[in-house]
């Protein structure tokens, strides 16, 4: 019986000025853009999609309410280059159980980016 849902694949970021945050994203994410067109700019982040739309008209206020979580190897050492970067400090690392860790900081549009290490969780490999 086929799974009707594969998994992850892509993570939306909204922005008002597309072109400086592919800027930010490339330097935040140490990866350039592999499409890029004035309505979307897409990165391949360990082979999973994070897309930036243009967003025309900024809400007020952002919802925290969803956050897509980035695995990294070592969850201090990603944080800080994130805040280095300009990223704003959201959530510290902390551990939330066994070996795993996780954090989160704001882009300079006010999304929500998550980290998360851990060790025990591996990818399914299609």
């Amino acid at each position: 019986m086929k799974k009707p849902f594969l998994g992850l694949r892509t993570t939306i970021y909204k922005v008002p000025d597309l072109a400086e945050a592919k800027v930010w994203y490339a330097k935040a994410f140490n990866t350039e853009p592999y499409f890029d067109e004035v309505f979307y700019v897409g990165f391949n982040i360990g082979g999973y999609e994070l897309g930036l739309l243009p967003e025309e008209k900024p809400p007020h206020h952002k919802t925290e309410s969803v956050v897509a979580y980035w695995g990294v190897e070592d969850i201090q050492f990603s944080y800080e280059q994130l805040l280095k970067n300009g990223a704003i400090a959201n959530e510290k690392p902390e551990n939330v159980g066994g070996t795993v860790w996780v954090a989160s900081v704001k882009d300079p549009w006010d999304n929500v980016i998550g980290i998360i290490c851990n060790p025990e969780f591996k990818a399914n490999q299609i």
